[in-house]
């Protein structure tokens, strides 16, 4: 198999910059409730796919939820992050539950820094591209795939942004 490539990278496509628009007029708790929707519905069937049986990048986003909820702490969810960020690092071979379990790691990562909220469209767009058209696909047709995964995400984050968000989150890409 070939060299794959772990997440997006042309952070000024047309595709990632509209999500990213959108991205930079909600709060945190919108943030957090968006990523852990999406990843829970379109990225963790995909790493479980390949790995029924490991409960770490559920366990990420269920620790999300319990922060938001204030049931835990940041420094008990993030074992759970961690952990998803380890079952991403033990998939190697498999780009789509890797590439997955990456999104999920960083969208769980959300309730510490909102500018994770991104890693959902670099990692979990390619996510589901490998997962719908496989590894050896041209790169082309993967960014393709990925360009309407992230129009997806766009979706999702509007059907749930407030307008005229009073409390925006403070972000600086540093890219």
């Amino acid at each position: 198999m070939p060299k794959c490539r772990k997440m997006l990278t042309e952070w000024e496509a047309p595709y990632l910059q509209s999500l990213i628009r959108v991205v930079e007029g909600q709060s945190k708790a919108t943030l957090v409730n968006w990523c852990v929707d999406y990843a829970e519905a379109h990225l963790l069937p995909i790493y479980e796919g390949t790995y029924p049986d490991d409960p770490r990048p559920r366990n990420a986003l269920s620790a999300a939820q319990d922060w938001l909820a204030g049931r835990v702490k940041l420094p008990e969810a993030k074992v759970h992050i961690l952990a998803c960020h380890a079952a991403a690092r033990e998939s190697e071979g498999q780009p789509a539950a890797q590439a997955a379990a990456r999104a999920i790691g960083q969208a769980a990562s959300t309730i510490h820094a909102p500018t994770h909220c991104a890693g959902i469209a670099l990692y979990g767009a390619l996510a589901e591209a490998y997962a719908a058209l496989g590894p050896n696909t041209p790169w082309s047709d993967l960014e393709q795939a990925a360009a309407k995964a992230c129009g997806r995400m766009e979706a999702a984050l509007s059907a749930v942004a407030v307008a005229n968000e009073p409390n925006p989150a403070k972000l600086n890409w540093k890219c």
